[in-house]
């Protein structure tokens, strides 16, 4: 049997291969999937994929498989280790992290103003695999930033820089950093203005800096002989999906709900009456990645969090029902209780992600102001990840955003009526990694996936 292509999403935990196929009327179609654990313990993630082809093989039921295209993305590694240096943390600290979670890398360290020996200690230690520099608004200050950058020029570290600050420091600042010997990689300001977040340039930067890296990762040396084009990280598929969810749906907010972390997902500029009350920008493409919340890696993070007392309650055979929990729930008291976590992990992410409304006093009296970023205008809510896809609950863990906003009235959540939609085939990476290839067939291919909740 052939395909047109299929695509790995190399997990943490799994390893899912989706097929596709183009039907009569032109369009890419879901096929069907198979998933084996990630092999990354072993040395070598292309035993599972092979053993994830194999199961894909029986739920196509053939024994020879073939495809035009293979792509992948992947999260196995832990993401791209980073650390982010600025110049104010409320301006161009705050967005270099926005552009680094929006495009799969992972934040070990931050720093704001001039660095010191300490700081430069500190990076060593983490041993990042690429470091953002930025600082400054476009000809504003820039001392700063380039006194970090002698001090990075001075790192016993082999790894590129990426320059994303003010524009009328970056002849010197590149410099600097070649004369260290450093691979120097130059995107425009992240923050070019006081008003103004600019973080796709970088995040496409980092993009580009993964999938060079992800080699050198463990277990992850043979996956070019697997794959026909650059690995992206799954995190900035399943942005890149968000993107194209909202040329339809407009305000979006997606949830994904892993074994190690929640991630969500937002593409909204908000209420405009919130707009004015603003005291910082807010990116129109928002990540954050939880990574305390989980209901495999990190269940027990979030059993602390609820309470094993109240769970006990809740649950009689929780002594059971913990010994049993894995990727995949055992028996259906398992899988309520799993839904039982990932209610808490969906709730909780969705209200870090979000903003709030804060009361302040002034010369004038008291005045509200916003903060962080407004989900009030999101019109579609869709849940992806393992429970969000597969759990007979998956309805009722996501309608639990119906009674949110009446809890916290200040927090900057969408309206009850939010209209909710979950990813039915498990694809929402995956058609990610597609728009990169033909972005109208990723579009229909998400048209087809995307499966509503009637309220």
């Amino acid at each position: 049997m052939k395909v047109d292509i299929v695509v790995a999403e190399i997990g943490s935990t799994t390893t899912v291969l989706s097929a596709f196929a183009t039907d009569g009327s032109g369009k890419l179609r879901f096929l069907a999937q198979g998933e084996h654990y990630t092999t990354v313990d072993s040395g070598d993630v292309t035993v599972g994929i092979e053993r994830a082809i194999g199961a894909l093989k029986n739920r196509l039921n053939t024994d020879k498989l073939d495809w035009e295209m293979f792509l992948a993305t992947s999260s196995a590694a832990g993401g791209l280790k980073m650390t982010v240096h600025g110049l104010v943390y409320d301006m161009t600290v705050k967005a270099a992290r926005e552009a680094a979670l929006g495009a799969g890398a992972v934040i070990k360290y931050v720093t704001a103003g001039k660095l010191n020996s300490g700081d430069l200690k500190h990076i060593i230690e983490v041993e990042p695999r690429v470091i953002l520099l930025a600082g400054g608004v476009d000809y504003g200050e820039k001392e700063t930033v380039i006194y970090n950058a002698k001090l990075l020029a001075s790192l016993p570290l082999n790894i590129p820089i990426i320059y994303a600050g003010n524009i009328a420091a970056t002849e010197e600042v590149v410099e600097i950093l070649k004369d260290g010997d450093k691979e120097v990689l130059i995107t425009e300001n992240v923050y070019p203005r006081i008003d103004q977040l600019n973080v796709e340039p970088t995040r496409e930067i980092i993009r580009e800096v993964f999938a060079e890296n992800i080699i050198k990762a463990p277990g992850m040396e043979k996956i070019y002989s697997v794959v026909d084009r650059k690995v992206i990280p799954t995190p900035a598929a399943v942005m890149l999906a968000t993107g194209l969810l909202a040329e339809s749906f407009e305000d979006v907010l997606v949830v994904d709900i892993g074994g190690a972390t929640t991630d969500v997902d937002s593409y909204t500029q908000g209420d405009p009456e919130i707009q004015k009350m603003l005291i910082a920008p807010e990116p129109l493409a928002k990540r954050t990645v939880e990574g305390d919340l989980g209901v495999f890696v990190n269940a027990g993070y979030v059993i602390n969090y609820i309470g094993e007392f109240k769970l006990h309650q809740e649950f009689p055979d929780y002594d059971n029902i913990i010994s049993s929990i894995s990727p995949y729930p055992l028996n259906s008291r398992v899988e309520e209780f799993i839904a039982r976590l990932a209610t808490y992990c969906f709730e909780t992410s969705i209200r870090r992600h979000a903003g709030r409304i804060r009361q302040l006093y002034g010369p004038t009296g008291r005045i509200e102001v916003a903060e962080g970023k407004d989900l009030t205008a999101v019109k579609l809510l869709v849940g992806t990840g393992g429970v969000l896809t597969r759990s007979r609950f998956r309805e009722r863990i996501m309608k639990s955003i119906r009674n949110l906003k009446k809890k916290h009235i200040k927090e900057l959540l969408p309206s009850p009526d939010v209209r909710l939609g979950y990813d039915k085939n498990y694809i929402f990476a995956a058609i990610g990694v597609l728009s990169k290839i033909d972005r109208r067939l990723a579009l229909d291919l998400l048209e087809d996936d995307l499966q509503l909740v009637t309220t």
